[in-house]
């Protein structure tokens, strides 16, 4: 059950991260826009290529993340700059 938590959020950061790739609003694709719509609206969003795009790379995310999880890769003892913080 953890582990599809962890999944989840990192779709979500990763859909936060992909979301703005490749929008063009009406007037960067050279189309007029019609009166009573919003000009910085996206003429065509691409969401499911963005879903995709979005799932590919969580699923990367979270082979790093599950993969640290498992196997510590990076302990605190390998960052330089924690061995110097008093109490240590």
């Amino acid at each position: 059950v953890s582990g599809t938590a962890i999944y989840y959020i990192a779709w979500c950061a990763c859909l936060i991260m992909v979301l703005p790739f490749g929008v063009k609003n009406a007037t960067e694709a050279g189309e007029t826009v019609e009166p009573g719509n919003e000009q910085g609206a996206p003429v065509a969003p691409m969401l499911w290529r963005k879903i995709a795009a979005t799932t590919l790379l969580a699923c990367v995310v979270f082979a790093l993340i599950w993969g640290q999880a498992s196997y510590k890769w990076i302990g605190f003892e390998d960052i330089p700059f924690l061995n110097q913080m008093p109490g240590h």
